[in-house]
């Protein structure tokens, strides 16, 4: 039950009348009319947030009456605010990879508190808890009509301890409900179905109050509900669990940055285009921290769903959220998507009263702006490692070429330079691309061979136009009797089961099966790097050439080692274009002038003879996607299927861990706890276990995907007759510490550059040796040596996985040293303990010219100290030099000091709950 205990601002709390029946709410327009502060041009993202501090102001130390005045002093300052302020989330979003750890968190907590002396009960969620099982399934079976059923058949085979774990928290913990494998993706289900914009609840006294429907996810793609106007964004697991036992979540009032919408999109394009140059510009706009709200008159063309994909993608912008107001548009899909009548007509008026509408006349304060008029949209792919990497598609086959002269360490340019200089009759230039046979087969794959083509990822999936447009386009080669080129692993993995009733409605399923996009699951899958094993052959012939293998994907992440071992390089694309590249088979390939592929008969086939019109995709999205659709498939969403319903579990208060789980480990964290918090220390002859560079992600720092058995992880199961086959992923295995610890810093693309150019997760260990950062970290921690990393800019970007932060901590690291951090891995390095600092000054890991070989010392760390403190460190080189910077603490709240004495939020909120 959700309390509400305005004291101050109780005369903010008004009744509204829909439909007949009376609800209570907290009017922004009455505290303004009370002298609070002028509210009338906050941006509708910001309001939510002003809403909460009006519904839990006590007058007290967690939200004032002055909160609510910062506020207006936001408006007047120009977008900006120093002020601190507690935020409670109505509810909390996990998925099963980031679920997992939490649960076994709460689990360990409930025998913590025993521990304490305290009630095992008190470790329950406060709030309402979702958790979807969407990332563990993998593609093995594709391109057959078995693929789902086997894919699915070996994800309980694989995961069958997790299930049992997570079956267990659902009978242990209130307020905590596990939608079943195979459902769908957290995200889309969120949006599809449990969002609600409005949320509803009783108050202390049983009376109904109505507010913003908000919420944390333990994912950084909780933000795609934004699209619907419900302001939610990505934490940690360490960070969720805080908020579902009732922690408020500290923030300062984030500037807010308004995005401008024009025009409309041209014949042709996509949402996915769209967004890929909104996520170009914003992270050169610089967004870390801040809301995105998008406004404009564009926003009349652009529906719901195609605002969900640009929400999807804030952490690849960089933002906090990406929201997009409540308007027509947003009544309109949930009434398409089965949302009750009467919470329609809530929305409605509820939006209309509190100043959440956007209407004609709606212009707010922004702290910044810019805009994009959308007829310059083109099609697009990004890659090939990061999403912001745009290359607009008549250009992609050139920069694919750069891409491999920069892999292979030649320069095109003094190459095109030296023929200029021979003449017209220069030599035809040397094809710089290697190319290899597969061995059995009867063709050869080179550098640029797309071996990955995935439908994959909330991201698009939850788009029907480009869904029915990937349809359409395999409709069309399908006729032409095209089909994917034999060395492309194809898949189709939809993020909710309407997709799949849609795409059969409109007997666009059938064409797709025909070019190899069968059904494999639905899920994450390729986004996530669940994206199965190539073909051994093919494989080989990858690693054995050192070819640049590519993939694909219509998801949302191409980090490095994300998606594929054998792949080096990944590309980000619309549906349809991704069924595109599966019949060219090759991203060298330019399909905007050059033949994808031939007919039977040998007819060049050009991109524009397979692609669908607007109006053709329009009028399939009206005919089949419908209420009833949604309101069908998701009638019985928690019940999940024969498979799920035989998973069987015990209803103890506590956990049995069972000792020789290699999937399910009791943490190591609140062992031996005392009831008394610690202190903050100097760190005194720290050594340096990574020397890292720009935009280290968390899938760099904690990796999600396969691993062999040569890495210490894959040691650690090997030990205890785990065979290879079994072995899963890391992601899979998210609780058992053992693991984890094992799997920190072991992405396989990672560069310490305390090495030359080794890449993978190795260091030097206290003997100079080069060996595993596991192994060298235990060494130091034997030794009783403290340890610190040094990064780049962006350190941390990506994922929300709160197990880059509890992997970091388990190694022994007291400290990460960087020249900027992602909003959400320094809030999971604070929570778990570990202090982040930033470079000031202009220092940089190069500037100081830092090898690894040096000892660091951090002074100015006391119990005293103030946030965003400026601290003295000393460095003393190899040679004995001795140099003193100054670095900027990054515990950035008053409540994050206390988390890091108590040694993480978690071990806080525990001496709390035992205390009371």
């Amino acid at each position: 039950m959700t309390v509400f205990v305005g004291k101050d601002t109780a005369k903010t709390r008004k009744t509204l009348t829909v439909g007949g029946q009376s609800i209570a709410y907290y009017s922004i327009p009455a505290a303004q009319a009370a002298g609070l502060g002028d509210f009338s041009k906050l941006p509708a993202s910001l309001k939510v947030v002003l809403e909460n501090m009006l519904r839990f102001e006590d007058g007290g130390f967690t939200v004032s009456v002055d909160d609510v005045k910062a506020f207006s002093d936001w408006a007047d300052n120009g977008g900006k605010s120093a002020r601190e302020i507690a935020y409670r989330p109505a509810r909390v979003l996990m998925q099963d990879f980031t679920g997992v750890p939490a649960v076994v968190d709460l689990a360990a907590m409930r025998d913590g508190i025993k521990g304490l002396g305290g009630d095992a009960q008190k470790i329950n969620p406060l709030v309402p808890v979702d958790l979807v099982i969407d990332h563990s399934v993998m593609i093995d079976e594709f391109g057959t009509p078995r693929a789902f059923q086997r894919n699915v058949d070996l994800e309980y085979e694989r995961n069958m301890e997790r299930y049992e774990f997570l079956k267990w928290g659902q009978t242990a913990f209130e307020n905590f409900r596990v939608v079943p494998p195979g459902t769908g993706i957290c995200h889309q289900v969120n949006l599809e179905y449990l969002a609600q914009t409005v949320w509803t609840d009783k108050d202390q006294n049983g009376e109904q109050v109505a507010y913003p429907d908000t919420l944390v996810g333990t994912d950084s793609h909780t933000t795609m509900v934004n699209g619907m106007a419900v302001l939610g964004w990505g934490v940690g697991g360490i960070e969720a669990e805080a908020a579902m036992l009732g922690q408020p979540v500290s923030m300062l009032i984030p500037e807010v940055v308004g995005f401008k919408l024009t025009g409309r999109m041209l014949e042709g394009t996509t949402g996915t285009d769209l967004v890929l140059k909104v996520v170009q510009m914003l992270r050169k706009h610089g967004v870390v921290g801040k809301f995105v709200e998008f406004y404009g008159e564009g926003l009349d063309n652009l529906p719901l769903a195609q605002r969900a994909t640009i929400a999807n993608m804030a952490p690849e912008y960089g933002a906090t959220c990406g929201f997009f107001p409540i308007d027509a548009e947003t009544l309109r899909y949930m009434r398409q998507t089965g949302r009750d009548e009467d919470r329609i007509a809530l929305v409605e008026a509820y939006a209309k009263e509190n100043g959440f509408w956007r209407g004609a006349d709606y212009a707010p304060i922004y702290s910044s702006t810019l805009s994009l008029d959308m007829d310059t949209i083109v099609p697009a792919i990004s890659g090939p490692k990061r999403p912001q990497d745009y290359v607009a598609l008549t250009a992609s086959a050139e920069e694919f070429e750069k891409v491999v002269a920069g892999y292979r360490g030649i320069d095109i340019t003094e190459a095109a330079k030296d023929m200029a200089d021979e003449g017209p009759v220069a030599a035809k230039p040397v094809d710089i691309r290697k190319t290899a046979a597969v061995e059995g087969e009867d063709y050869a794959i080179r550098d640029g061979s797309v071996v990955i083509a995935s439908i994959t990822s909330c991201t698009n999936t939850s788009n029907p136009y480009v869904l029915i447009g990937a349809g359409l386009v395999a409709r069309k080669a399908r006729a032409l009797g095209l089909n994917r080129k034999p060395w492309v692993k194809t898949s189709l993995a939809p993020g909710s089961q309407v997709v799949e009733q849609y795409l059969q409605a409109a007997g666009l399923q059938e064409d797709l099966d025909a070019v190899g996009f069968n059904i494999v699951g639905f899920g994450c899958t390729t986004c996530i790097g669940n994206s199965g094993p190539l073909q051994p052959e093919i494989s080989k012939a990858i690693n054995d050439n050192d070819l640049i293998a590519t993939s694909v994907l219509s998801g949302n992440r191409n980090f490095e080692g994300r998606i594929s071992p054998d792949v080096r390089a990944n590309y980000l694309a619309s549906p349809p274009l991704v069924v595109a590249y599966a019949l060219a088979g090759d991203m060298n390939i330019d399909l905007t002038t050059e033949p994808l592929a031939q007919t039977p008969d040998g007819k060049d086939v050009y991109l524009k003879d397979i692609w669908p019109t607007d109006a053709e995709i329009a009028e399939l999205v009206d005919k089949v996607v419908t209420r009833e659709a949604f309101l069908e498939k998701y009638a019985d969403v928690f019940k999940g299927d024969a498979k799920w319903q035989a998973v069987e579990v015990s209803g103890a208060e506590t956990y049995d861990w069972p000792s020789a789980s290699t999937y399910i480990q009791n943490p190591p964290y609140f062992r031996g706890m005392s009831a008394e918090k610690g202190h903050i220390n100097p760190i005194t002859d720290a050594r340096v276990l990574a020397v890292l560079g720009d935009m280290i992600t968390t899938d760099h720092i904690s990796p999600a995907g396969s691993f062999k058995a040569t890495t210490p992880a894959g040691k650690y199961l090997t030990e205890r007759q785990v065979a290879v086959k079994d072995f899963n992923s890391y992601g899979s295995r998210r609780g058992n510490h053992e693991v984890m610890m094992r799997g920190t810093f072991a992405n396989i693309r990672i560069k310490n550059e305390m090495l030359d150019g080794v890449e993978g997760g190795y260091t030097n260990g206290p003997d100079g040796a080069q060996t595993s950062i596991y192994d060298a970290a235990m060494a130091y921690m034997d030794a009783g040596t403290p340890l610190v990393i040094f990064g780049g800019i962006e350190y941390g970007a990506g994922s929300s996985r709160d197990w880059a932060a509890k992997g970091t901590n388990l190694l022994g690291v007291k400290a990460v040293i960087a020249e900027s951090f992602e909003r959400i891995h320094r809030s999971n390095l604070v929570g778990m303990g570990v202090i982040p600092f930033e470079f000031t000054g202009g220092d940089t890991r190069k500037s100081l010219g830092l090898t690894g070989e040096e000892v660091v010392s951090i002074q100015g760390l006391s119990d005293d100290i103030k946030p965003l403190s400026t601290v003295p460190c000393t460095i003393i080189y190899a040679d004995g030099t001795v140099k003193t910077i100054q670095l900027k603490c990054r515990i950035d709240t008053e409540i994050e000091v206390d988390y890091v004495k108590h040694g993480g939020v978690l071990h806080y909120v525990l001496r709390d709950l035992a205390k009371s």
